[in-house]
């Protein structure tokens, strides 16, 4: 039997190996989402949808994410299920199923719905996986997280100019081998994650309870953080979702073209992700919040005014500084919310991020309305609103709230 002295030190421990399994189950189930996006191109032109009806895609796919993520972030948090992860990607290999067949508008939204609720399933379950098995090295633990789903999202240009482009819309029924080797995969880590609670010590329970005393400063500062991911949000849908066909009719690219731009900012993106934690563990996670923001601002206000040769560096470094505060923002509301690991991923992870994806309707609107160029003037503006990570409380004025 183990004492609370020696579980103390194992859950200080990291366990690689959980992470790292966490972190390819996140990017198969965000491989999932990203065949959404990487059928616009293909849908736009076999089913004549317009860019609003684009949008209405993107839309569902991450409101339904959304709007579930913190309901199951809430269950998770007081009865905590881990079987819920390979479940998850059940949902989306039916989704996939219903993709490849899908015959209308309206079946497409369907399928897509699977692959949505999918995500809200698996996102609070993974997020309290990598939290468990981080040990002391949280920013870490959550950029290995974040990383696998940032990666798995970066793969939507890939998708088009390499497979759908060629297969067309039952390409998708290949990606159920992709999901059943994620079922899996998840299912080893549930086992772990299963054995894990049973050994949770007695005094967590306590502590849980005194650590979630919420001030006011305290909901604020959650409030503003989850703008402000709603903001960063904004811009990502706008660049996932129209740059290349921004692109297309700009500079006449071809699809495959154009959407390896699209892959550029999103792979170095990735990059952003994984480096953002090992950074804010070293320089504070507010630094590394302001510096994301802010630091984008130049770059995003040049992109739709610079020739195409610029394009390329300019989407590398932007994806980079934007997303390197990806997991920083979720380690930062979790140390706000201590205990409630699977409502803050729901709320920053799921609600920010998919309410984002207003935008992806409201882009499709404007770029039927207007033209694409008025969608790429607006989001380059969006980063400027970073100027309000300065309103958020310092790394030790957050470590001081719980004591």
């Amino acid at each position: 039997m183990q004492t609370a002295e020696q579980l103390q030190q194992k859950q200080s421990l990291t366990v690689y190996r959980i992470l790292f399994a966490i972190s390819l189950g996140h990017f198969i189930n965000d491989c999932m989402q990203s065949v959404v996006p990487a059928l616009f191109p293909v849908l736009e032109k076999s089913m004549q949808l317009n860019y609003t009806q684009v949008g209405w895609i993107a839309f569902t796919l991450n409101i339904t994410s959304s709007l579930m993520q913190p309901f199951f972030g809430v269950m998770a948090d007081k009865k905590p299920a881990p079987f819920l992860l390979p479940i998850a990607l059940v949902s989306s290999l039916l989704g996939m199923m219903g993709l490849a067949f899908a015959s209308n508008f309206y079946l497409v939204l369907l399928s897509v719905l699977f692959i949505g609720f999918g995500s809200a399933i698996f996102h609070p379950e993974g997020s309290r996986v990598a939290y468990m098995a981080a040990g002391q090295k949280r920013g870490l633990a959550q950029s290995i997280y974040q990383v696998g789903g940032n990666a798995g999202q970066s793969m939507a240009p890939l998708f088009t100019a390499f497979i759908f482009l060629y297969t067309g819309q039952f390409g998708t029924i290949w990606f159920t081998a992709l999901a059943a080797l994620g079922v899996m995969v998840l299912f080893t880590v549930s086992f772990w994650y299963k054995e894990e609670l049973k050994h949770k010590i007695p005094k967590q329970k306590q502590q849980t309870k005194q650590e979630l005393r919420i001030s006011k400063k305290i909901v604020f500062s959650i409030c503003l953080l989850i703008f402000l991911v709603f903001a960063r949000s904004w811009y990502g849908a706008g660049i996932t979702n129209f740059f290349h066909f921004y692109m297309m009719e700009k500079f006449q690219l071809s699809i495959k073209s154009a959407q390896l731009y699209v892959f550029i900012f999103m792979l170095a993106g990735v990059f952003g992700t994984f480096l953002g934690g090992p950074l804010a563990d070293r320089f504070g996670k507010r630094t590394i919040l302001v510096f994301s923001m802010l630091g984008s601002v130049p770059f995003t206000l040049l992109l739709p005014h610079v020739p195409y040769w610029l394009l390329a560096p300019l989407l590398v470094v932007i994806g980079f500084i934007l997303q390197s505060s990806f997991s920083v923002t979720v380690v930062y509301a979790q140390e706000l919310l201590p205990g409630m690991i699977g409502l803050v991923s729901g709320l920053i992870v799921g609600l920010a991020f998919g309410m984002g994806a207003l935008g992806a309707v409201i882009f499709g609107i404007i770029g039927d309305l207007y033209s694409l160029q008025t969608v790429m003037l607006l989001c380059s503006v969006l980063p400027v609103l970073g100027i309000l990570t300065y309103l958020l409380p310092t790394d030790k004025e957050v470590n001081n709230m719980h004591i």
